[in-house]
């Protein structure tokens, strides 16, 4: 009888321990899975990434137009973001704007004609050129350069949205 006691409470203990760390996975996981899609790009000339949500804080470094930011976190009207290199701030959010952009994240990127290796090359970008997102097909981004030009580029190239 003590034995088959002690069964059940192990086999008790066992199922609230799987259902305690399941319930914890999910709680862990959801919030970066809810965020994951969440983007903006800096909307003036420049941005500050402050170390803090305030404008006392120390200047971490600073942003040009259009660079995509994941947002992470938010704190009034500041954003906790992230970029692609996984460095973390806060930036102010009248400062942002929902304008898709992209970072070139590989050392050069051909920008093609169209969607796929078959197409010619258009141009050639440069690692962390920033360029205006115009639309995207399954690996591909067809992108707009600071300069005007426009080319499709492999999404494995670039990060942002």
């Amino acid at each position: 009888m003590f034995s088959a006691a002690l069964h059940t409470l192990r086999q008790s203990t066992t199922h609230a321990l799987l259902a305690a760390a399941a319930a914890t996975a999910c709680l862990t996981a959801l919030p970066g899975m809810a965020q994951a899609q969440q983007f903006v790009s800096v909307k003036g000339k420049t941005v500050n990434v402050r170390a803090q949500p305030n404008t006392r804080s120390d200047i971490l470094w600073e942003l040009s137009k259009g660079y995509p930011l994941q947002v992470t976190a938010r704190q009034g009207s500041w954003l906790k973001v992230r970029d692609y290199e996984s460095s973390l701030g806060w930036v102010h959010r009248p400062l942002t704007s929902n304008e898709a952009h992209h970072v070139v994240k590989a050392r050069t990127a051909n920008m093609r004609q169209g969607p796929g290796t078959q197409h010619r090359i258009a141009g050639k970008l440069q690692q962390h050129e920033v360029v205006h997102t115009l639309e995207k097909r399954k690996d591909w981004v067809k992108v707009r350069s600071e300069s005007g030009s426009q080319g499709w580029v492999a999404r494995n190239l670039l990060w942002g949205w």
